[in-house]
């Protein structure tokens, strides 16, 4: 999604719920907008601060369903208490997530059959496909065996 189509579209969903465009919001969405990775609702606050100082806690967790039901980022559950969010891009294919357990760093692999699969399976019993997904959870052996993984360096978690 092109960050001024998800622009208007957040937007749109804010006046259709009879909330004000405010600087505050607009640091949350550019916040979630530029941020590569996943992220929790915690790491888009102090990114937001960064962009208004002023961002409070309240405003980024009820703007995150706002976030979401506009399609500007997706919402992901790796079944923690907490949930992580990526910038929505219309144009990615059929994802599958490999979830570290060690760390719980998210990896977004293509997955181009994931879309076939569901619609092949979808069909055969009369359903149509509403959302799909596929996840991993996978621990890292390196880390095991010698103690250290670059893939977790930097992406630990607290809970």
């Amino acid at each position: 999604m092109a960050v001024v189509s998800g622009r208007e579209s957040f937007k749109s969903r804010l006046a259709n719920l009879g909330l004000r465009v405010t600087s505050q919001r607009m640091a949350i969405f550019r916040a979630a907008r530029q941020t590569h990775e996943h992220f929790t609702a915690e790491e888009l606050l102090e990114h937001s601060r960064r962009i208004d100082h002023t961002v409070s806690r309240a405003t980024v967790y009820r703007t995150l369903p706002i976030l979401t039901e506009s399609r500007v980022v997706r919402e992901v559950d790796i079944g923690k208490s907490y949930k992580f969010y990526c910038p929505a891009h219309e144009e990615e294919p059929s994802q599958a997530q490999v979830i570290c357990t060690d760390c719980d760093k998210i990896f977004e692999m293509d997955a181009p059959f994931l879309e076939w699969y569901g619609q092949s399976v979808a069909q055969k019993l009369g359903l149509s496909v509403e959302d799909q997904r596929l996840q991993v959870s996978a621990s890292c052996e390196r880390l095991k065996t010698e103690g250290c993984c670059e893939n977790c360096v930097n992406h630990e978690r607290s809970a």
